[in-house]
């Protein structure tokens, strides 16, 4: 079939008018196959401040699209996959250590995101910390969110691990491997190495706070994990190259999308950096990036050879209008709309919940977009987390989150909190205390002085917390478990196990 063009092209080109038409923030769209960039629409502002205009040769950061750039230079230095982290990092926990490289990256090892755990010990993303700073938490890690292998949940410390790794058997840092690798196909890829340090040219990210634009701000320091930053052309030339296997990407595209499985032998969509998925019958890989005013989607069908990429210095989804472009340059309908129960839902036992409006589902804070599986259920368009669901009676909801079989029912509207939860809890390990109110709140260890956050309750000895910082919300599950000990748990960590101290 012949790739659409044109209809691909007007939509690119409405999507970039309305960041026009919005006079704010912005972003570029652009379209390519295996020999380059065929076409490239921008719109909005790179900075509002000073207006300049977003172009397709605006450096933005990248994000989490940064991911399979990092797989592609370990597959070139022949590292192991199937090695343990400990092979090159002993100095890890023995959970840690024991989790296979491959795993790590797959994310398919539970291992406990960094920068979620220290979220919920008190430290905001807003902190500046560097890179030796935050491995020193992952050397603390008392044990994994999961047994390894039985789980995808996202997780950036995988990558972080991954970098480290490299840059012990290269003896070089990782930005310098990152500028050759792009270097090679005349590309601009630079890896900053935090917020403060400047990129020529580089979109300010924007996030809206009600009617007004904010700026993005973010402390931690930038890795392998979503730290590159170049241009939507450039990155779409990347993956041209991809897609054609030229010079150094060649065979890559096959080795970073074969199939990757679960212990028990089932395929999970997360692969190496990318993530597998469906358009109509055409299979389509991609991967999408989120940092405090930066959302990005990119977009393949690797048999047609063609793909999109959309880079926005703007909080909003990315997926959706990379997919619609992809959709009309494939000829291929978009999913069917969802028609889900909305409302609170949660597992008969232990932290798992979700969140359901109509097209959409936040399933212990991991967002992801629904449509209609087009046999009566649910699916998301996995982003990153391959969700599909089906309606058990009025009030229920089972199927497979994350490659793990899950039951959740509606959480009743007049659910109280429940009075074991009520005094102050302290992890012994980390240091952490939460105090939990008679009235139904908690006191957060951040900022300074603490934060009280309104719980919402749920049944059996569990509540959840509700914290904002900047454009993040996060909404941990305090859960009581089976020795009465309060745990702590996201969908990237869950590793805070506390005791009453009151």
């Amino acid at each position: 079939m012949a790739a659409n063009w044109t209809g691909a092209a007007a939509r690119a080109a409405d999507i970039a008018a309305t960041w026009d038409r919005d006079a704010g923030p912005g972003g570029a769209v652009v379209l390519f196959d295996r020999d380059g960039v065929r076409e490239a629409f921008a719109g909005g502002f790179a900075s509002i401040e000073h207006g300049l205009p977003f172009t397709p040769a605006t450096p933005n950061r990248f994000a989490s699209i940064s991911k399979h750039v990092l797989a592609v230079a370990l597959l070139r230095e022949g590292v192991p996959l199937d090695a343990p982290l400990g092979r090159w990092l002993p100095e890890l926990p023995v959970p840690l250590a024991a989790v296979e490289l491959g795993r790590a990256l797959d994310m398919t090892g539970g291992l406990p995101d960094m920068m979620e755990a220290f979220w919920q010990q008190g430290a905001p993303y807003t902190a500046t910390l560097s890179a030796d700073e935050i491995y020193a938490l992952a050397c603390r890690f008392p044990s994994l969110s999961a047994p390894s292998g039985t789980e995808m949940a996202y997780s950036n410390t995988g990558w972080r691990l991954g970098q480290r790794i490299l840059e012990k058997l290269t003896g070089k840092p990782y930005g310098e491997t990152v500028a050759a690798l792009s270097g090679e196909f005349g590309l601009s890829f630079r890896l900053p190495y935090d917020s403060a340090e400047i990129v020529p040219g580089l979109a300010t990210g924007y996030w809206r706070d009600g009617a007004a634009w904010r700026r993005g701000h973010y402390g931690f320091h930038f890795s392998a994990s979503g730290g590159i930053a170049g241009s939507s052309a450039d990155l779409a030339g990347w993956f041209s190259a991809l897609l054609a296997g030229r010079g150094p990407l060649a065979g890559m595209r096959e080795r970073l999308t074969a199939p990757r499985h679960f212990g028990d032998g089932s395929e999970s969509v997360y692969r190496l950096g990318l993530v597998f998925s469906r358009l109509g019958g055409i299979d389509i890989i991609g991967h999408g990036g989120s940092l405090p005013g930066y959302r990005n989607h990119a977009l393949m069908a690797p048999a047609l050879g063609v793909g999109v990429v959309v880079l926005t210095n703007r909080e909003e989804e990315a997926l959706w209008p990379a997919l619609t472009v992809l959709a009309a340059l494939l000829g291929e309908p978009l999913p069917a709309a969802a028609e889900a129960p909305t409302g609170l839902f949660v597992s008969e036992e232990g932290p798992f919940w979700a969140e359901l409006t109509a097209d959409s589902i936040s399933f212990m804070g991991g967002y992801e977009r629904l449509v209609a599986d087009g046999e009566g259920g649910l699916r998301s368009l996995p982003a990153y987390l391959d969700i599909r669901l089906r309606r058990e009676g009025a009030d229920g909801l089972a199927g497979l989150i994350g490659g793990v079989r899950r039951s959740l029912r509606r959480v009743p509207a007049d659910t109280p909190l429940d009075a074991r939860l009520i005094g102050r809890w302290r992890d012994p390990h980390f240091g952490t205390e939460i105090a939990i109110r008679p009235d139904g709140t908690a006191l957060w260890p951040w900022p300074a002085g603490g934060t009280a956050t309104r719980l919402t309750p749920l049944p059996n000895g569990r509540a959840l917390a509700d914290l904002a910082h900047g454009p993040w919300r996060a909404r941990p599950c305090l859960w009581l478990d089976s020795t009465g000990g309060l745990r702590v748990a996201g969908h990237r960590a869950r590793i805070l196990q506390m005791e009453r101290v009151d």
